[in-house]
């Protein structure tokens, strides 16, 4: 008795599934033997992609000029990682620049009596 029981849920369960299957391919408009082929969103991007450079020197244009490939979860991490890493080092270049002029100037200031 109890495998009869089991035999009936598997057919229920596979008609439901049968079910779900043909009323989604009727919403998407699909029925009957037109196959239209599967959608594509779960493949591995490319991996010859080329890289994303800044110009030793980044003015404002040419980061908004960056652009990033799409990969599985978003954009190439390698990529962005990279031009993060370019303009952290760029700032603290122009950074510790500023810091310096600043204090040569202060100094400057101090020698000549200007306030």
């Amino acid at each position: 008795m109890s495998f009869f029981l089991v035999f009936v849920a598997i057919v229920l369960a596979g008609g439901l599934a049968w079910f779900a299957v043909d009323v989604g391919r009727a919403a998407s408009g699909r029925r009957g033997g037109t196959a239209a082929p599967a959608p594509r969103g779960l493949e591995e991007p490319p991996t010859g992609l080329a890289p994303v450079y800044l110009p030793e020197y980044p003015n404002p244009e040419d980061v908004d000029a960056v652009r990033f490939a799409l990969a599985f979860r978003g954009y190439r991490m390698d990529q962005v990682d990279e031009v993060l890493a370019r303009l952290r080092d760029r700032i603290g270049v122009q950074a510790a620049l500023i810091h310096a002029l600043s204090e040569q100037l202060k100094s400057v200031k101090e020698s000549r009596g200007d306030d």
